[in-house]
């Protein structure tokens, strides 16, 4: 079977593509990946095949707009703000996503295609081609619930819950709704009829979606409806037999367990002012550290002995070594984090990443989240404190990685997919 894997982002977003491509093609199937170019060599290297995408908006979140779009990301309605802003620098970036995703729908000819959220023209290539497509989701975004709200908003109630769904709905619509039609109607599609969005092809049939989430971390809502499912998370361990740094491992057996701090691609405006918080909450607390600098996220300039740079080491091969791990609240690296079983905390900026905080705290994992906004020396040492020497947030935390480091996502997804391109249902 042919597959197509459509996902664009960081490399968060990307890299679980990557883990579901590599059990996919041992499997059997032939998988294309299609993502933007930054990537291309990342997705080769794991031997699938890639598909061109543009890597211009991307690129657009690296520069100093697109890092104060991001940083002011802190709640939903101020993230609406901040992309409607972004969006007027990327009406022609969307176009061209529509056109190269199409491209490489048209040229891998899949049997299905499984894509993330962000790349919402695909079910029209599905419906181009008259094939089967996956929705697959990072974090529970889109499927009402009255169990918790959608993300950015509070839990109020169990009627507001839901709501927020449809107000989530509405805006996804309006924002990418121009870029489809107009695909369409280029494309000799007949134009959407009422009630198309997300979660609905044209036909008005339920678009299979998929939680690359672990039920340990959050269990499926009794009301979602048939042909929602949650495979668990797909890791990619570390490949081949890539082997970390001498300095590092030299470091890490010169003294007690260091802790993790990294916040990814999370940049904001001034990540020397966060790194200059993260050192001095080291201090206080007396803990060594392992600094990861990302994309930027953390800049520093001079470090104590106590705290080592890195740029990148595979997270399964760090992680169960340390004592903690401190970081921007990624899914990626949440679950990362949560299957070595590391007491975890979070420092949320915009979109995911606060639920993922709350989620971690509400399992007994880690401490009360510290959004980005409100981080200080102070706040950070005292959550590295409750986090190093707890003994239940300890216990709670290895229990946990426990259970996901029982579970296999991947191969739940490939038989999920396998199902929805033979027509079973889920369910």
């Amino acid at each position: 079977m042919r597959i197509l894997l459509a996902t664009i982002g960081s490399r968060g977003d990307v890299q679980p593509f990557v883990a579901l491509g590599v059990g996919l093609r041992a499997a059997g199937h032939d998988v294309t990946v299609c993502t933007s170019t930054r990537f291309e060599s990342f997705v080769n290297a794991h031997g699938l095949a890639y598909a061109y995408l543009s890597d211009e908006l991307i690129a657009l979140l690296d520069t100093a707009e697109g890092r104060g779009a991001v940083e002011d990301m802190g709640s939903f309605f101020s993230g609406v703000k901040a992309a409607v802003k972004l969006l007027r620098r990327t009406g022609p970036i969307q176009r061209d996503l529509m056109n190269d995703g199409w491209a490489a729908a048209r040229d891998a000819r899949p049997d299905v295609i499984v894509y993330h959220s962000k790349m919402g023209g695909t079910p029209h290539y599905a419906d181009k081609l008259g094939i089967p497509c996956v929705l697959a989701m990072l974090f529970p975004q889109f499927v009402p619930t009255t169990e918790f709200p959608s993300l950015g908003f509070p839990n109020l109630s169990r009627r507001f819950n839901r709501m927020s769904y449809r107000v989530v709905m509405t805006i996804a619509n309006r924002i990418g709704g121009k870029y489809v039609k107009a695909w369409r109607a280029e494309n000799g599609l007949p134009s959407m009829p009422r009630g198309t969005d997300l979660l609905h092809r044209t036909d008005g049939s339920r678009i299979p979606v998929m939680h690359a989430v672990s039920p340990h971390v959050v269990p499926p809502p009794a009301d979602w409806p048939d042909g929602v499912v949650s495979s668990g998370y797909w890791f990619l361990d570390r490949f081949g037999d890539s082997k970390a740094p001498d300095d590092l491992e030299s470091f890490l057996s010169s003294g007690s367990k260091p802790v993790y701090v990294g916040f990814g691609s999370m940049a904001g405006r001034n990540p020397k002012k966060v790194t200059a918080i993260v050192v001095d909450a080291l201090r206080q607390t007396g803990l060594r550290a392992v600094l990861a600098s990302g994309w930027g996220g953390l800049s520093p300039d001079e470090l104590p002995d106590s705290v080592f740079l890195i740029d990148a080491v595979p997270h399964d091969w760090l992680f169960p070594r340390v004592a903690a791990v401190v970081h921007h609240g990624g899914a990626g690296t949440t679950a990362a984090g949560l299957r070595a079983g590391r007491p975890t905390v979070i420092c949320p900026f915009f979109g995911d990443q606060p639920f993922w905080g709350r989620r971690v705290h509400e399992l007994g994992a880690g401490p009360m989240p510290i959004p980005q906004k409100r981080l200080t020396a102070a706040r950070l040492a005292d959550a590295l404190r409750t986090a190093t020497t707890d003994p239940e947030i300890t216990r709670r935390a290895e229990a946990l990685g426990a259970a996901i480091r029982a579970e296999d996502g991947v191969r739940n997804a490939v038989r999920i997919i396998e199902r929805v391109a033979s027509g079973a249902n889920l369910r």
